[in-house]
């Protein structure tokens, strides 16, 4: 358990003399007092002590870690006139709705006389001494090369789709100078990326460790006792609760390393490109998530056939909005083909499809054999080099590297629908490669006229 801050330590005195000690402060003392994060924070939330460049706060869900970099941007962006910072996020919505606007965003924790005005269209934060703050994301890494500044703060960076173009690109544009060294904080849900691994490893890394628990008091009750206890003793409950990165899972198709060592920035010209579905057909609250994953092939020299992971635009959602995403995924990927689970919802599949475009050519193949044993062909090609993820795919990639024979069969566990998509797409390029029995049965594909091959890249 994180040891308390003054706040805190004020709340456990007796009610006596805590209302002794305000009384003896002054209107405008208590004012600083409601603003002040330093009298708000953990000790765990300041910044370490020390000549850290980069400090990186690993925390479970409902940590603090959000409200720990607003209120050390503020800070920064106090302590030095003129500062330029980088505010980097998974999307731009992500900074205005976390880092920005939410609880535990700048503009809700500042007081109003130093807080900074907001421009949207400019992707900017501007504090009243001229400190300025730009809002850069993961989806367009390129614009940080423009960036030139001393501070960066880079929230949930381990979900990041292109987190190692985000890091270099920032990298270069550390430069800086003021009136301290330039200095990174990463606030982020752990998972095992490669990246993330590295930086905590860096001699001028700082790494701090946050559980749920440690921010109790600010929570609400009933959110421990219906939720977080419920996920405790699980593994998922030791990454998003104790923020552990965790490691391999004994007998996964995937390791995150197959994964890592394979990753690439952007894809070669693809000759052909698929949509893999696996639907769901409830549509309450409690169903199953939809996986809907683009996937492409290329020609390799030497090497031949390869796979190359676009897209996942997977949800959990009605029939209606499942099937409005996998014609998007479609669309936006210029793909030839989408192919779908039909056990599911029989031949009610591909009417979801063509409601929302009855031009959209579909393939429905029936599944006879359980979800192992058709993901393990397709793991056996990843294990000889011969897919690759263009960027990271967080979600799809954690139920990668904890999929083996006992959570595909255990209905207890989350179904793995991203990995079950994945499975059909690459069955579908690799038809040749991969051996089927009889009974998964296929309805004739349909050639798309308007497919052509492009380059792909993760932006």
């Amino acid at each position: 358990m994180d040891a308390p801050g003054l706040a805190e330590e004020l709340a456990r005195i007796p009610a006596d003399a805590r209302q002794a000690a305000l009384a003896e402060l002054s209107d405008k003392q208590v004012e600083a007092l409601r603003w002040s994060w330093r009298f708000w924070a953990r000790p765990s939330q300041l910044p370490p002590e020390g000549d850290w460049a980069t400090w990186v706060m690993r925390g479970g869900r409902g940590s603090g870690k959000t409200r720990t970099g607003s209120g050390w941007i503020q800070e920064r962006a106090m302590e030095h006139p003129g500062r330029q910072i980088a505010m980097v996020a998974r999307t731009p919505a992500d900074a205005r709705d976390y880092m920005i606007e939410g609880p535990g965003g700048i503009l809700k924790n500042t007081p109003p006389l130093v807080r900074p005005v907001y421009e949207p269209s400019k992707r900017r934060l501007t504090w009243p001494n001229g400190s300025r703050a730009t809002i850069y994301s993961d989806g367009e890494p390129d614009q940080l090369r423009g960036f030139s500044g001393d501070t960066a703060w880079l929230d949930e960076f381990a979900k990041f789709r292109s987190p190692k173009e985000v890091w270099d690109n920032l990298q270069f544009g550390m430069r800086e100078a003021s009136g301290d060294k330039p200095r990174r904080l990463i606030t982020t849900t752990p998972r095992p990326l490669g990246l993330l691994r590295d930086i905590e490893r860096m001699p001028s890394t700082v790494v701090i460790v946050g559980s749920s628990y440690d921010n109790r008091a600010n929570l609400d009750p009933s959110w421990f006792e219906e939720t977080i206890q419920a996920y405790e003793g699980t593994r998922l409950g030791r990454q998003e609760i104790h923020a552990e990165i965790l490691e391999d899972v004994p007998g996964a198709l995937w390791t995150q390393r197959s994964l890592d060592d394979y990753r690439v920035a952007q894809a070669p010209e693809l000759k052909r490109i698929v949509v893999g579905v696996d639907p769901s057909i409830a549509g309450s609250e409690n169903a199953n998530e939809t996986g809907i994953i683009g996937m492409g092939t290329a020609e390799v020299d030497g090497s031949g056939s390869h796979g190359y992971v676009l897209d996942d635009h997977s949800l959990q959602g009605s029939p209606e909005e499942w099937g409005r995403a996998a014609v998007a995924c479609y669309r936006g990927l210029q793909a030839d083909l989408i192919v779908a689970e039909r056990n599911q919802g029989g031949e009610m599949v591909e009417h979801v499809i063509r409601s929302v475009d009855p031009n959209v050519p579909v393939k429905l193949v029936t599944a006879s054999r359980g979800k192992f044993v058709r993901a393990e062909p397709i793991s056996a090609l990843y294990e000889q080099g011969r897919v690759h993820h263009v960027g990271v795919f967080a979600t799809l990639e954690d139920q990668m590297i904890a999929f083996t024979p006992e959570t595909a069969a255990d209905r207890r566990h989350e179904s793995p629908d991203r990995v079950d998509a994945l499975v059909w797409a690459a069955s579908e390029l690799f038809e040749s490669m991969v051996s089927r029995r009889k009974t998964d049965r296929a309805l004739p594909r349909r050639q798309n006229s308007r497919y052509s091959p492009q380059r792909w890249r993760r932006s």
